[in-house]
């Protein structure tokens, strides 16, 4: 227990509370269990970390934080570390990247079990599934699934700018109110397009320089240690689904063909659809579909983006096409609150079943949604509203 605890002041000292995401009011910390799901990089450890050092005080042995990729628990198992830090008055284990410990689950619940007055908090990949062959966690567990900053995050992290969030209903009914306040405190168009390429993963500021290798290195992982792990995919399978990636990753958004992509993979239909289904669980892809209530395990989607810009931009380069860009950064945005759906009889999305958006570059007009009732064309390179034609950046401001 002393090297865990040594283990935990180290990464405590290393954790600061200079900037705290606004995702920490979310989450009901009170819980029994609860376990943050997110993809790789998006700053899970961090906030779990930064609880610990709000909540206990410096040196208080009632808090452990243990990150289960640690060689201790090659030799050690979560179960025996529970017990003894239990005997100790320990109130809250905390086990990140839980994922990466083999029969987690059922080690899991029986803590839960012996234990009750403690509580577990996890966190793992976006894939980890709560309920396995082995124990049922999902009635008793909290899950969250945690995204990547938003643009409104991005300010107060990288340019030390505080600004409000709004939910999409107070951004559709009162753009200028909102969007007069953000252009007071800055120029956003000029902040919107750096964020596109470089803010969304929290670790620009460590490492701008190698920022867009360390998301391909992120990609990497999750086809090469992730998906074997968590959904059995075939090692064999990692040069495909890089290759997919990639062609993703340069096409403009188009009604999906999922033939001519097995072929360019070569791969059969239903692999590649397993593969995007994987990928987009993993948290690489989104994926849209024209009704998302009939949705079946293996049907395609409509839609295929990189779950956001940066991925974009990192795996494409600056060829990155700007209505991509754009169409990329709505739906990551949208899809952490709302449910999104192709526009395929009228604009690119239908949102929550009723409200239709166009996205487009500055110039782009109603023509496509004219008289629909609920509709906004969302264009970029307009830093005011005009009538039902809104800032782009704007759904930047939803968390």
């Amino acid at each position: 227990m002393d090297e865990l605890f040594a283990k935990q002041e180290a990464y405590l000292r290393a954790t600061s509370l200079d900037i705290v995401r606004g995702y920490m009011s979310r989450i009901n910390w009170d819980a029994p269990m609860l376990c943050l799901r997110g993809a790789r990089g998006v700053g899970k450890s961090t906030l779990l970390r930064q609880y610990v050092k709000q909540r206990f005080p410096a040196g208080s042995e009632e808090a452990l934080y243990c990150t289960l990729d640690s060689v201790y628990f090659a030799s050690s198992s979560i179960l025996k570390v529970a017990e003894q830090f239990h005997q100790h008055g320990g109130r809250l284990l905390i086990l990140d990247e839980v994922h990466k410990y083999n029969g987690w689950s059922r080690e899991v619940k029986e803590i839960a079990d012996l234990y009750p007055d403690m509580q577990v908090f996890l966190s793992g990949s976006s894939m980890l599934n709560l309920i396995d062959g082995d124990a049922d966690l999902s009635r008793r567990c909290v899950g969250y699934n945690m995204p990547g900053l938003s643009l409104r995050e991005y300010l107060q992290f990288y340019k030390g700018i505080e600004l409000e969030a709004h939910t999409l209903d107070e951004i559709l009914q009162n753009p200028k109110q909102i969007a007069a306040a953000v252009n007071e405190a800055c120029r956003p168009l000029q902040h919107f397009h750096e964020y596109l390429r470089f803010g969304y993963y929290p670790y620009y500021l460590h490492n701008p320089t190698d920022y867009h290798t360390l998301i391909e290195q992120t990609m990497n992982y999750v086809i090469e240690a992730e998906l074997p792990l968590l959904r059995g995919v075939d090692v064999l399978s990692n040069r495909k689904l890089k290759a997919l990636m990639s062609i993703l990753s340069r096409s403009v958004p188009f009604e999906v063909d999922i033939t001519n992509l097995a072929s360019l993979i070569e791969a059969g239909r239903n692999t590649v659809i397993a593969y995007l289904r994987d990928l987009s669980d993993a948290g690489m892809l989104n994926l849209l579909y024209s009704d998302i209530l009939s949705v079946k395990k293996l049907q395609k989607p409509d839609k295929i983006y990189l779950e956001n810009p940066n991925l974009l931009y990192a795996l494409g380069g600056e060829v990155a096409n700007q209505g991509t860009v754009r169409e990329c950064f709505a739906v990551n945005q949208l899809m952490q609150q709302h449910v999104v759906e192709y526009g395929k009889q009228a604009g690119d999305f239908k949102v929550d079943g009723h409200i239709i958006l166009e996205i487009g570059g500055g110039n782009k007009s109603f023509g496509q949604i004219a008289d629909m009732p609920d509709s906004y064309v969302l264009a970029d390179n307009i830093e005011m509203p005009r009538g039902n034609k809104l800032p782009l950046w704007l759904l930047g401001f939803m968390y």
